[in-house]
């Protein structure tokens, strides 16, 4: 019986398949994707184009993107700092100036220019929030304070910033960030130049550590959410412990209104909106997300040394004590971001790394000390990037700003440091003169690593000392940096001494390893006493990077006995 034209079709589309299979035919394009993190190996890491991408950024004032005009020469500028990403803010007033009337101009006109200038975006949405404040919203969500009504401190005074329990404010944003993600996926999904999206800017109540609106006081008085609840009895064990304590003080109680389940003090009250501004940012996210599925952060204003109770900082802001319920509450977030400008960048940012939070820095220092920070994010805590803020005023001497060197060594590395993170065989480098040592466990070796001249009492110390090590074979290790010295040892229990093989300065070009000088005495050793001390007593070896760098050095080591 002979089959029917559609069974027969059917039949040669399998054995079609079937041969293509067996023959590993490649000639079907592979579906492109967009911008999204990956798990890989080690490391969780962005996606551009199918390809692991470090940021290696800049974000601009806060106005200047509001201008075309303004922007083009700041665009030439910013080409020459050796950064490929900018990060630019979109304001909720100049896409919705009118309720339902979308402008996205100025949105077309920076992903045109960034494409012209070969960067890539990571665009700041200020919605209803910007540093606490409602500064940004649209005319007409300011002047109807009945519909968008404000935060209220205990004297009842209104603060100029919308409460996040306004459904009507929620819903408002939301459909206006989602009418931004529409434009920007017709606009750019092909060419992937929007890589990234921040939704609001440094949330949280300034001034009190919980709102006292009419609508505030009704959520304050009803139990706690069951979602919070079920999330904390889930993860109980694993809870940060800022957060666990909190809880257990009021002896882990899993029903109550927020003074029952977490106590009646500014912690509690900063709990209450941390849960309130999570959700309602999530709200915002999920709505641009349904449009169109960008990698998604909201960033930090965190605690400073002078602050004493929530409210002195914004209380209920992604603080990294406070993860926990914006994860709970937030799903729809990937990335929790402190904005970090105080002396302790190694202790902050390692404080953003826990519970599996992938590292972004999006506004930190742009000089030497920043240059330092790029260099510990990216190789200690397998960041995805760093952006220093205001960088459109830190461009006027590119060939010599401490920043503009550092990520031209991060920019030939960045194919090294991507595998490296993988792989977990990197590390940072992070020092200054109260922290003048770091030791590091990587490819069969013990590294003691100092601060240049600490050792050498007449000679004064430099103000920072940075860069990163990657294991990059058997006994051989990629260096890069500046005013730091890598002692290397057997590791922890280990016999024999350790010898240097090579060591070549050179640079990565193309992703090929082109060598310089080939160096030996004075060039890596500088005080022969000091090296000798380390190699007969400690079984080790010295290499240092001293000059103006950062530079970078091949190492190849040898053990002997």
């Amino acid at each position: 019986m002979m089959a029917s034209s559609k069974t027969f079709a059917a039949f040669a589309c399998f054995l079609g398949f079937s041969f293509a299979a067996l023959a590993g035919d490649t000639t079907k394009a592979k579906p492109v994707t967009i911008p999204h993190l990956e798990k890989r190996g080690k490391a969780t890491q962005l996606i551009v184009n199918g390809q692991p991408f470090l940021i290696l950024g800049g974000e601009l004032h806060n106005s200047s993107a509001s201008s075309t005009t303004f922007m083009q020469p700041v665009w030439k500028r910013l080409s020459s700092i050796n950064m490929n990403t900018v990060l630019a803010s979109v304001s909720w007033e100049l896409v919705e100036p009118e309720e339902g009337k979308f402008d996205f101009s100025l949105v077309n006109d920076l992903i045109k220019d960034a494409r012209k200038n070969n960067m890539k975006l990571s665009l700041l949405w200020f919605g209803s929030w910007k540093n606490g404040l409602s500064h940004y919203t649209p005319a007409w969500v300011k002047k109807d304070y009945k519909r968008f009504p404000r935060m209220r401190l205990k004297n009842k005074l209104p603060v100029e910033a919308i409460t996040p329990f306004s459904e009507d404010a929620m819903n408002a944003d939301a459909k206006a960030f989602a009418a931004l993600m529409k434009y920007i996926k017709k606009t750019d999904e092909a060419q992937q130049t929007v890589i990234l999206i921040q939704v609001q800017n440094e949330v949280g109540l300034i001034g009190e550590s919980r709102d006292h609106s009419e609508a505030a006081n009704k959520f304050y008085s009803q139990p706690v959410p069951t979602e919070l609840i079920g999330h904390m009895q889930k993860n109980k064990e694993t809870l940060l412990p800022e957060y666990r304590q909190l809880w257990a003080a009021q002896g882990f109680q899993t029903t109550g209104t927020w003074t029952e389940v977490f106590g009646n003090t500014a912690s509690s009250e900063e709990a209450f909106m941390a849960w309130q501004y999570a959700r309602y940012i999530n709200k915002v996210a999920e709505a641009g997300k349904a449009q169109y599925p960008l990698p998604m952060f909201v960033n930090a204003w965190i605690v400073q040394p002078e602050d004493l109770k929530p409210g002195d900082y914004p209380s209920g802001g992604p603080q990294s004590h406070l993860l926990d319920i914006w994860r709970a509450a937030a799903p729809a977030v990937d990335l929790f971001s402190p904005d970090i400008y105080l002396p302790n960048f190694d202790e902050v940012a390692a404080s953003y790394t826990r519970s599996g939070n992938v590292l972004f820095v999006p506004e930190s220092r742009g000089d030497a000390q920043g240059a330092a920070n790029a260099f510990y994010a990216i190789g200690q805590h397998n960041a995805i990037g760093y952006s220093p803020f205001g960088i459109d005023n830190r461009v006027e001497d590119p060939a010599n700003a401490p920043l503009s060197k550092a990520y031209a060594i991060l920019q030939q590395l960045t194919p090294k440091i991507l595998i490296a993170q993988s792989k977990g065989s990197i590390a940072g480098i992070w020092l200054n003169p109260k922290k003048k040592k770091q030791q590091v466990e990587l490819g069969g070796y013990h590294l003691d690593i100092v601060l240049r001249n600490s050792l050498w009492r007449t000679e004064t110390s430099p103000e920072n000392g940075y860069g990163l090590v990657i294991a990059d074979g058997p006994d051989e290790f990629i260096i890069a940096g500046k005013d730091i010295q890598f002692n290397f040892f057997p590791p922890s229990g280990g016999t024999g001494y350790i010898g240097i093989a090579s060591i070549d300065e050179g640079a990565y070009v193309n992703g090929k390893w082109v060598a310089g000088r080939r160096l030996n005495g004075d060039d890596i050793m500088y005080n022969y006493k000091i090296a000798e001390e380390i190699a007969l007593q400690k079984n080790g070896t010295v290499v240092r990077l001293t000059g103006d760098g950062p530079k970078v050095l091949r190492v190849k080591l040898y053990r002997y006995e």
